[in-house]
C-alpha cells in the first residue's frame, strides 16, 4: 500500500529559495571568470611578453655597453736599472761581551757609583765595599812581615860570625851549619809573610768593584747598605758591550751555495738589519762568521754579522729581520710589483700600447724579492714600455683603458667620455672607487 509523501507548502518553498540563491550566485561568477579568461585572445598577451623580453635584451645590451666601456687603470712606465740581490734571513741581536758584576769579597755596600743605563768604559769605578776590615788584615801582615824580617837579618848576622869563627877553628862546622839552616827557615818565613800582604793588598782592591769591559749598565741588582757575599747569585749589576755588537741569524740550506761561493770570493758581504716589521733600517754592518753545520730540526745555517751601533739602535736579544747584500743585477728593467699578475702559464704584466688597448705579456722575473717596491724583469719587457698597476682585475687582453694616474700623477678625464663622472682614483698605485 503506497503511501503520500506530504506537498510542500508556499512558506517552505519561499524558505528554500532563499537559502539557494547566493550558492547560485556564487556558482554563475566563477563560471562566467572562467569562460572570460579562456576565451580572451592571445594577442593580448603577446605585447606582455614582448614587452618582458624586450626589457631582458635591454638589459643584455647594457652589459655589452658596459664591456666596451674604458676600464680606468693606473699605468707606470718600466725603468731601466741595477737591482741588488739580498738574502733574507731572521736573527737575534747577541751582545760580544755580557758580563755580571759581582763582588770578590763580603761586605758591606758603601756606595754605588754607577747611574742605570749608563755606557762605562773599562776600569770605572761602579761601586765600593767597606775597605776598613781589608786594611786591618794588611796592617797584620805587614806587622808580621816586619818582625819576620827582622830575625832573618840577625840570623844572617850571626851565619857571618859562625863563618868566621869556623876559619879561626873556633867553634864546629856542626854549628855554623845549623845557623845557615835557621837563615834559610827565616827566609821561607818572610817569603810566606810577603805573601799574606799581597794578598791582603789584593782583597782591598777587591772591596772597589770596576767594570770589566765597556758598555752600558743595566739595572741594579742590590742597593747601598746591604751586605754583599762573593757567592751572590744576581751580583751587583750586568753590563752589555754594545759597540760593536753582533747579530746571528739563520739562512735556509738551499741558499748557501751562492752564499759560499760569494763568500770565498769576497768575505767583504754587507748586512743590514731590520726592525720587526721588516720596513725600517737599524743599522748596516758586514758577515764576519759562518757556523760549521746545518741544523737539521729547522733545515738552516747560523751565520753572524757584525754592526758598529754606534747609534746604540741595537739591543740584546732583539730580534731583527736580516738582509745580506749578495749580488748587484745591472742594466735590468724594473716595474712596480703591484704590476706583476700570474696565470698557468706564470707571471704577466699588461701593456698598453700605442692604441690605449691592453695586451697580456709574460716575464722572466729576476730574484724574488724587492726593492722599493719594485721587481726586476729579466726578459720579454724593455725600459719605457707602460704597464698596469691598479685595475687589472677588469681587465682582460684588448681591453679599452682608460688612464687616471700615470707615474703616480694624476691624468685630466675627457669630459666628452661617457661615465666621466664615476672616475676617480683615492691615490697612487689604488683601484678607482666607483660611485653608484
Amino acid at each position: 500500500m503506497s503511501q503520500k509523501l506530504p506537498q510542500p507548502t508556499a512558506k517552505h518553498l519561499a524558505k528554500h529559495r532563499r537559502f539557494h540563491a547566493p550558492i547560485a550566485l556564487f556558482i554563475i561568477t566563477c563560471a562566467g571568470a572562467t569562460v572570460y579568461y579562456y576565451s580572451s585572445p592571445a594577442t593580448e598577451q603577446e605585447p606582455r611578453a614582448e614587452s618582458h623580453s624586450g626589457g631582458r635584451e635591454h638589459g643584455h645590451g647594457h652589459g655589452r655597453d658596459d664591456d666596451n666601456k674604458p676600464v680606468v687603470v693606473a699605468i707606470e712606465t718600466a725603468k731601466q736599472g741595477d737591482f741588488p740581490v739580498y738574502l733574507n734571513g731572521l736573527g737575534a741581536v747577541t751582545a760580544l761581551k755580557t758580563v755580571t758584576v759581582h763582588s770578590r769579597v763580603d761586605g758591606e755596600l758603601k756606595n754605588v757609583a754607577f747611574s742605570e743605563g749608563q755606557m762605562v768604559k773599562e776600569g770605572d769605578l761602579l761601586a765600593e765595599i767597606d775597605p776598613r776590615p781589608f786594611q786591618v788584615q794588611l796592617q797584620q801582615a805587614e806587622g808580621q812581615l816586619m818582625r819576620d824580617a827582622a830575625l832573618l837579618k840577625n840570623a844572617e848576622i850571626d851565619v857571618g860570625r859562625y863563618q868566621t869563627l869556623l876559619e879561626q877553628d873556633s867553634i864546629p862546622a856542626q854549628q855554623t851549619m845549623t845557623q845557615q839552616a835557621l837563615v834559610k827557615q827565616f827566609q821561607g818565613t818572610v817569603e810566606m809573610d810577603q805573601s799574606q800582604v799581597n794578598n791582603a793588598k789584593l782583597q782591598l782592591t777587591y772591596a772597589r768593584l770596576t767594570a770589566p769591559i765597556a758598555g752600558r749598565v743595566g739595572l741594579r741588582q742590590i742597593d747601598q747598605g746591604n751586605i754583599m757575599h762573593a757567592g751572590d747569585t744576581n751580583g751587583l749589576v750586568v753590563i752589555t758591550q754594545l759597540q760593536p755588537i753582533s747579530v746571528v741569524f739563520t739562512l735556509p740550506e738551499d741558499k748557501i751555495q751562492a752564499l759560499m761561493q760569494r763568500w770565498r770570493n769576497d768575505k767583504m758581504i754587507e748586512v743590514s738589519a731590520y726592525d720587526r716589521a721588516g720596513k725600517t733600517k737599524l743599522a748596516t754592518g758586514k758577515l764576519t762568521a759562518i757556523d760549521n753545520q746545518i741544523d737539521t730540526t729547522t733545515g738552516t745555517l747560523k751565520l753572524k754579522a757584525q754592526f758598529d751601533n754606534n747609534e746604540s739602535i741595537l739591543f740584546a736579544n732583539q730580534f731583527v729581520n736580516v738582509k745580506m747584500r749578495l749580488d748587484t743585477l745591472t742594466g735590468v728593467t724594473l716595474v712596480p710589483s703591484a704590476a706583476i699578475q700570474h696565470d698557468t702559464q706564470g707571471p704577466f704584466v699588461y701593456v698598453i700600447n700605442q692604441e690605449k688597448t691592453a695586451e697580456i705579456r709574460h716575464i722572466n722575473l729576476g730574484p724574488n724579492e724587492t726593492e722599493d717596491a719594485m721587481v726586476a724583469v729579466l726578459s720579454n719587457l724593455a725600459a719605457n714600455e707602460v704597464v698596469v698597476v691598479e685595475g687589472t682585475d677588469r681587465l682582460k687582453a684588448g681591453s679599452r683603458i682608460d688612464i687616471a694616474q700615470k707615474d703616480g700623477q694624476a691624468v685630466a678625464a675627457n669630459p666628452d667620455a661617457p661615465g666621466q663622472h664615476e672616475r676617480k682614483f683615492d691615490g697612487k698605485h689604488r683601484k678607482p672607487a666607483h660611485r653608484s
